[in-house]
């Protein structure tokens, strides 16, 4: 029969088996954690993003020369020094559901994280239990004769993580927080360069339609010479209708542009968290707006280290190492300590004993013997998941460093197409005087004047589109840099 005790002498068991319990912790703790340490991969050992040099020509005239540098500009959207672009990239920052979105799974991942290190702790729980034994008997018992047992207390269990299972799923957790991190800076790189995209196809789209609608009304004007030529029996019935299927043809250029502008403005709308019947976007000139001389070609190096879709991969192929550790340690043994100190007072007959302190300290090993060949499998499935990953990281870099080798080739391009709309601005513009004035010194047809002014008008129309596709081809080269994040991000996690 179980003695009662009370007093010091009934603490004295609990205090000696802490001090064991504190003392295996320590020694068990010291091992180490099994499975591959995580080693960043190499940046490709290349100096450029093409065999052939990127030469951005000077485009003439009026339109400025860039040059390429090797930094990137803080809040680059402010080279275009346009304060309504500035207010609209604002606007979608503080009220983007995809920024919120991605910050509320990036906190998510922070408390998985946090979750996962609660395992380095023992954990303690309370009990309070109440029973009422039963008795077997040959015979009479007596009816008054009751027993109840109440005990109620603290009981503690840990694992030690001997081989580093919790060690490396901490690991993973923490790599796949910061992938989410990376996934937050990629959709504000990613905002930012679409609010400004949409900006400047407004702009560009307007400047489109100025220009379609410069060369309709030209038409109609032609038109109009070329029937009182026609009534004074100047010009032939096929010059009227040749003048007509002309405006008819240019007049088929305006609904498409002005569906294009509506759709520009729609998305950016959406881009600033509202939708197109509650705010309208301010019509962007494209002249007002600035063209970024400066830009910015961080080496191959550099890219892998500050480009958020390159990091989100790599923080990802960092989580599945650590998911080869976990599995790993599966096949490894794992002890389990658990110690519990109880209150128990007895009632009998509604009388109650003194409390007795009774406590306890136990150990368990156990070890993996045969699992169908189970732990083994998972962990051939960690390989071949990181050798994805890998692939995976591979891929997103060749990506990024061929978007880039594109979007170079294509402000070079840009730089020559603007110079020869530039040119073929003010040459038909030229051939168009030349033509008046021959038509009005009398040795010209009023035809030559018409094809001259249409080419004229259309030379406009090519140099505005040419234009624009300059300022978003500068826009998606900031873009491809991996923009400027790591400021913003600081402020809103912390």
């Amino acid at each position: 029969m179980r003695s009662r005790r009370s007093g010091t002498s009934s603490l004295v068991r609990p205090r000696l088996f802490q001090g064991l319990l504190a003392g295996l912790l320590v020694g068990l703790t010291a091992g180490c954690a099994v499975g591959p340490d995580f080693v960043r991969p190499a940046a490709p050992a290349v100096d450029g993003y093409d065999t052939t040099p990127i030469v951005l020509p000077a485009p003439g005239g009026a339109d400025a020369t860039q040059r390429l540098v090797a930094a990137i500009t803080r809040d680059w959207w402010a080279l275009l020094q346009s304060p309504d672009l500035d207010d609209a990239i604002a606007r979608a920052i503080a009220a983007s559901p995809t920024l919120e979105s991605a910050r509320a799974v990036l906190a998510q991942a922070d408390e998985v994280v946090n979750a996962a290190r609660g395992a380095y702790y023992p954990q303690i729980d309370g009990s309070a239990t109440g029973s009422r034994p039963g008795t077997r008997t040959y015979g009479r018992t007596p009816a008054s004769l009751v027993t109840k047992i109440f005990s109620f207390g603290p009981m503690l269990s840990y694992t030690p993580d001997v081989f580093g299972r919790d060690r490396r799923f901490v690991e993973q957790q923490r790599a796949l927080a910061e992938s989410q991190l990376h996934q937050l800076a990629g959709a504000y790189v990613t905002l930012t360069a679409s609010v400004a995209t949409q900006a400047i196809t407004i702009a560009s789209t307007l400047a489109q339609i100025k220009a379609a609608e410069d060369v309709v009304a030209a038409d109609e004007h032609n038109l109009e010479l070329v029937r009182i030529a026609y009534e004074a029996g100047s010009v032939a019935r096929t010059d009227v209708l040749s003048a007509e299927s002309q405006l008819a043809g240019d007049r088929t250029l305006l609904p498409p542009l002005r569906q294009q502008l509506s759709v520009a403005r729609h998305a950016l709308t959406v881009l600033v968290g509202k939708s197109p019947g509650e705010w309208t976007p301010p019509d962007f000139v494209l002249d007002s707006l600035a063209l970024p001389i400066d830009l910015p070609v961080i080496v191959p190096s550099g890219l892998v280290h500050g480009r958020p879709d390159i990091l989100a991969a790599e923080t990802q192929l960092h989580a599945a190492s650590a998911a080869i550790g976990v599995a790993t340690a599966q096949l490894y043994p794992s002890i389990t300590l658990s110690a519990s100190v109880a209150l128990e007072t007895i009632a009998t007959n509604g009388t109650f004993s003194g409390p007795i302190i009774a406590s306890s300290l136990a150990a368990g090993l156990t070890a993996p013997l045969f699992h169908g060949g189970t732990l083994l499998a998972q962990r051939r499935a960690a390989l071949d998941a990181y050798a994805a990953q890998l692939a995976g990281y591979r891929q997103t870099v060749l990506l990024a460093f061929g978007q880039v080798a594109d979007v170079l080739q294509a402000l070079q391009h840009d730089a020559e197409l603007l110079g020869a709309e530039n040119t073929a601005v003010t040459t038909s513009d030229a051939s168009l005087k030349l033509a008046q004035d021959a038509y009005a010194a009398g040795r010209g047809s009023l035809l030559q004047v018409l094809d001259a002014q249409r080419l004229y008008e259309q030379a406009l129309l090519g140099y505005a589109r040419a234009k624009g596709q300059r300022y978003l081809d500068t826009i998606l080269l900031f873009e491809a840099m991996g923009g400027t994040w790591r400021d913003w991000v600081a402020s809103v996690h912390r």
